[in-house]
């Protein structure tokens, strides 16, 4: 093993130590919800650090449904998939994919550290940099067919389809391939459309790109992630970045639609309102208990708050300079889903098929801690609406995700709903799409 990652490694290890003697982290319902609970930070030289290693799945183990779903897989063996996107004639689309080569926020040991970490929890392997196809053609429920629809792409992630065009977000660029009907494979290379924030310089973190496009097609959004935790590199690392950011791909114009997001990652409308919402994963190192990730709805030029302040005028004295005028405008977030569950994928639920609790709201799936002592996420939870809005508490719809020993056997990332109202989840590290739909046995 070279030096720094020897030294990475035990880092991990004393850092460990260190956590089980911090402060006890508060019930994760404390900060979950529309009003969480926000205990003053807490700072060490070492930050909490608490891996669960990636180990997949055997043949015979699935995750664990909720009462009155059933789960299975609908696709093994694949590669580190990430993203998906079920197209109108029920086809997957699956972005096999992980970090750029040069993705990472900090240099040194500390870049060393964080390097081994994300290898022990499973997300250190080479980019596949492909999009596959999968096609349940006898309705199973289970893809029997497979195909490469696209290759050679850039950490390849959000995906859309606008009618005959189809638009992917690598980490680098927005490219776009024609799509037809029944296409198992792209018929031609990806073309640029506009580049995306990568970078700069020997920092490229937030590497992932999350996509959706307006019910009309006119526009496409874009969840770009920050280059840093707190920019502790500058605020001019950060261009465009923790951001909503809009595009017109015929015009070929970018803008931001709403800042201070420090990682909004999915990106769906709600069914209701209309209104575009994200996930968004908040900032490191102030403790257990925080910040919360959360659940927003996206308004139209708002700033959220980083990297000034967090849930609003909280604000975080690592940043320097501070920005008092933007902390007073800082826009509240709707709901908390919990400090550092790492929450990545949202599909709002839009059919009536899965048992009726599951009917108005939204699927979440939760990717799993790193800077928190117990680990938390690891599953994917709902959050129930009405009227548009967020209403009582989240339920976990499928979860299991680590063994008895705390390791991780599958990470949630993606979620979208099948064409016959069925939820998708992609994991990433067990290296398989799950199908969760009602139980046929359940009363």
């Amino acid at each position: 093993m070279p030096a720094p990652l020897r030294l990475a490694s035990a880092v991990i290890l004393a850092a460990a130590s260190l956590a089980a003697c911090g402060r006890v982290a508060q019930p994760l319902s404390e900060s979950t919800g529309a009003h969480p609970k926000l205990p003053p930070p807490s700072h060490s030289v070492i930050p909490v650090i608490d891996i669960a290693p990636a180990t997949g799945w055997a043949a015979d183990q699935t995750p664990i449904a909720a009462t009155g779903l059933r789960v299975r897989a609908y696709a093994r063996d694949l590669d580190h998939p990430r993203w998906l996107l079920v197209l109108p004639n029920g086809d997957v689309l699956v972005a096999e994919s992980n970090a750029p080569p040069d993705s990472r926020a900090t240099k040194g040991i500390k870049g060393a550290v964080m390097k081994a970490v994300m290898r022990r929890a499973g997300a250190g392997v080479p980019s596949p940099n492909r999009i596959t196809l999968l096609r349940d053609a006898d309705g199973d429920g289970v893809a029997e067919q497979r195909h490469a629809f696209a290759r050679g792409l850039n950490s390849p992630f959000g995906m859309a389809l606008i009618d005959q065009t189809l638009y992917i977000a690598n980490a680098d660029a927005l490219v776009r391939v024609p799509y037809h009907d029944g296409d198992v494979t792209a018929v031609s290379a990806a073309e640029m459309v506009v580049p995306l924030p990568h970078g700069p310089g020997p920092l490229n973190h937030h590497w992932t790109k999350s996509l959706v496009a307006s019910a009309d097609g006119k526009r496409l959004y874009v969840g770009v992630g920050s280059n840093s935790n707190v920019a502790e590199g500058g605020m001019d690392k950060e261009v465009n970045r923790a951001a909503v950011l809009q595009i017109d791909p015929e015009q070929r114009n970018v803008r931001i639609f709403a800042s201070g997001l420090r990682n909004p990652v999915g990106l769906d409308f709600e069914p209701v309102t209309g209104d575009l919402w994200t996930v968004v994963n908040e900032r490191d190192e102030l403790g257990n208990d925080l910040v919360p990730d959360y659940l927003t709805h996206v308004v139209e030029n708002a700033f959220y708050g980083w990297p000034y302040s967090y849930f609003g005028d909280h604000v975080d004295a690592r940043v320097e300079p501070q920005r008092p005028d933007l902390v007073a405008s800082a826009r509240v977030p709707d709901y908390a889903l919990g400090a550092h569950t790492a929450s990545l994928g949202l599909a709002f639920a839009t059919a009536h098929t899965l048992p009726a609790r599951y009917h108005a709201g939204a699927f979440i799936g939760q990717h799993g801690s790193w800077n928190r002592r117990p680990p938390v996420g690891y599953r994917v939870i709902f959050v129930p609406f009405a009227n548009g809005r967020p209403s009582g508490s989240p339920t976990v719809v499928l979860d299991g995700f680590l063994d008895a020993q705390g390791n991780a056997r599958g990470r949630p990332a993606g979620v979208h709903l099948a064409r016959d109202g069925a939820l998708l989840v992609a994991d990433d590290v067990g290296n398989v799409i799950w199908r969760v739909d009602t139980d046929p046995a359940a009363p």
